[in-house]
């Protein structure tokens, strides 16, 4: 989760010449408030971001998570994640007043957070106050996950929540964190069929993921009826990310922009994971082009290629698979999709 990954996406996407366009804009975040940081949060939890942020050696960290690995503590941790919570809500805001049909905040997407601890690189769940936003507001809300690993934060914060439908597509909890996300967890009380999870094997490629994500997503969209799309877009899920497994390409990652796209539904797309920073980059700048329908060379513009060494937008080769391996993940793919329609009774 280096901070290098949103610096290559942003000089990507200026390098295109991605924001001087007619239909695209680049719009300042404001940090969010403590308020709205509740929405989700328990204040003792933001008292304790905030007095570690400065440095206060008396906060017992790891009551909260914090701790070496995936969670350190870190100065200014609090002005930095809520000002990543701050964009999302400022991107949900803009799609719910209707002054623009998408936004991306590629900063956040940091859906692994729960109310009162850090969890997974994540300290304030973004995703899960800017639905809890929408929903307050009156919205249908439905929240689609294609990051490798289970957005089980934000499926704990709308499990019992009829406003909100969550949908998660991710490497399975046997082999990758955190663990959760089985076809069985479908919401509770108000919120019974209103989470779906898609686990998934160890080299699943393009075409399995996306025959899975076709009768899935549809199916559950018509029936739920939202007024608001929220996306997380983690691309951990690529071939050549270092802490996964799935065998996704740049090609199959636009394939499911695309179709989010084509929903044409209010749309506040995040970002989320992706540990191979020069693939992240190539990614959402494809993912951003989608979105504001511009259509950028795939010969990477030479002031960037200078810099990082990247020459491509797009893969210019794919995973080397095992054909067993890349067939029995293809078979799971199928029965898991058709396991999650049956407890959701689609």
């Amino acid at each position: 989760m280096r901070p290098e990954r949103l610096e290559m996406t942003y000089a990507l996407l200026q390098a295109y010449g991605a924001f001087e366009g007619e239909g695209s804009a680049l719009v300042a975040p404001a940090p969010a408030s403590e308020d709205e940081l509740a929405l989700w949060h328990t204040r003792e939890y933001i008292d304790a971001v905030h007095r570690l942020s400065a440095g206060d050696t008396s906060v017992p960290a790891r009551r909260y998570n914090f701790r070496p690995g995936d969670n350190p503590a870190f100065p200014g941790m609090y002005e930095s994640e809520s000002l990543k919570t701050g964009a999302t809500l400022q991107a949900a805001r803009m799609v719910a007043a209707g002054e623009c049909a998408v936004a991306f905040s590629f900063a956040g997407g940091l859906h692994h957070a729960m109310p009162a601890r850090a969890s997974g690189f994540c300290v304030f769940n973004d995703a899960a106050i800017a639905i809890r936003w929408l929903a307050g507001e009156g919205r249908r809300v439905l929240y689609v996950d294609v990051d490798a690993h289970h957005g089980d934060g934000v499926q704990a914060a709308c499990y019992e929540n009829e406003r909100a439908m969550t949908i998660s597509f991710h490497e399975s909890g046997r082999y990758l964190f955190p663990g959760t996300g089985y076809t069985d967890e479908i919401g509770t009380g108000a919120g019974r069929r209103t989470s779906a999870n898609v686990p998934l094997l160890p080299y699943t490629d393009d075409a399995a993921y996306l025959a899975a994500f076709d009768a899935v997503v549809p199916a559950l969209a018509e029936r739920f009826a939202p007024d608001v799309l929220v996306t997380q877009l983690g691309i951990d899920t690529h071939y050549q990310d270092p802490l996964t497994h799935l065998a996704l390409t740049t090609h199959g990652y636009v394939a499911l922009v695309r179709s989010f796209h084509d929903m044409g539904l209010p749309w506040v797309a995040l970002g989320g994971g992706g540990y191979n920073v020069h693939t992240v980059a190539r990614a959402w700048t494809l993912a951003y082009g989608i979105m504001s329908e511009q259509a950028f060379a795939d010969e990477i513009p030479a002031s960037y290629a200078a810099r990082y060494g990247d020459r491509w937008l797009h893969d210019r080769g794919g995973p080397r698979l095992d054909p067993r391996d890349a067939a029995r993940a293809r078979s799971h793919a199928e029965r898991q999709a058709a396991a999650v329609l049956k407890a959701l009774e689609v």
